[in-house]
């Protein structure tokens, strides 16, 4: 009965019915799927985000990124959050334009007012003891959804993209990114489907959880639970930055701990991971979006695959 009622649902909420726009950007086409359905969460906006002579004679790979508001040079972003941008489309393009950068489309999922609960990695979380728990809840406000999260990326929106699309789908041509909580979520998602993702890129990864907690056992779950689930570095790849300003200056212990959980597990000696200190850098897209060129082609570049 609850199998005949997902499919139910499934049905009355195809993504074919969630409106659709072209956005102008400066570079390549972006397309909006308003208020994309799911059983798991609630509805959102996706950006999907093509390059110049996009041809489904050919095939691409597909980054998905968090945060999707945040990534485009759309009027949205500008003038309602006013905020500067990622700048993805012009760095995206530019990239692949100089033959640097493999075919590449991307996927940009907007966050809700349910983003701290979506971002939080669950499993980290039930490694905390009860009242801390309680605690962490409060400041979140919420209980972290982030396993129902990954299902809407892994088995709704994914599926969506590949039969849509003219992209390759195996884990050599599919990475996942995002900043601060974003950097959080993108590095859990490789973990908890090592055969989905083959990268994450992980800008001033959010390693304190709650700041306004300032407990180290939250930055210790998220350590431990690294330890436990990162995949092989055979066939995965882990980009890492931070700043050393704003919030960005919190990260600098817990990032040496998770540099050094690449190195054990193979990552440095076989250049699958990554990871850089931006002195003066602070935590927003102004930096991340000078900082993404080199997330790119770490992640994309020709040089590690053909193009």
């Amino acid at each position: 009965m609850k199998v005949l009622y997902l499919l139910f649902l499934l049905v009355l909420m195809h993504p074919a019915d969630a409106q659709t726009d072209t956005i102008p950007v400066q570079r390549g086409q972006l397309i909006r799927y308003t208020n994309f359905p799911s059983v798991h969460i609630q509805p959102r906006n996706v950006d999907v985000w093509l390059p110049e002579n996009y041809s489904d004679k050919k095939k691409y790979a597909v980054l998905y990124m968090q945060d999707g508001q945040a990534l485009f040079d759309t009027l949205w972003f500008r003038i309602k959050a006013g905020k500067a941008e990622w700048m993805v489309d012009e760095n995206m393009q530019a990239l692949q334009d100089s033959m640097r950068l493999r075919d590449c489309i991307v996927v940009g999922t907007w966050n809700t007012t349910n983003r701290r609960p979506e971002y939080f990695p669950q499993k980290a979380f039930e490694m905390l003891d009860t009242a801390l728990q309680s605690k962490v809840k409060a400041d979140i406000k919420g209980q972290p959804v982030s396993d129902a999260y990954l299902k809407f990326l892994v088995t709704e929106l994914k599926p969506f993209i590949d039969s849509t699309y003219a992209v390759l789908n195996t884990i050599e041509d599919t990475y996942i990114a995002g900043s601060s909580m974003g950097g959080l979520i993108s590095l859990y998602a490789m973990c908890e489907y090592p055969e989905v993702y083959g990268g994450a890129a992980c800008f001033s990864t959010h390693w304190v959880g709650c700041p306004t907690l300032r407990n180290d056992a939250i930055p210790k779950s998220f350590i431990a639970y690294l330890t436990k689930n990162l995949p092989s570095a055979d066939d995965h790849k882990i980009y890492f930055d931070r700043g050393t300003e704003g919030l960005d200056a919190l990260y600098a212990p817990w990032q040496v701990q998770a540099d050094d959980l690449l190195k054990k597990k193979g990552y440095m000696k076989k250049q699958r991971g990554f990871t850089k200190v931006f002195y003066g850098d602070d935590h927003n897209e102004h930096y991340w979006q000078k900082r993404i060129g080199g997330a790119l082609l770490f992640l994309l570049g020709t040089t590690n695959k053909e193009h």
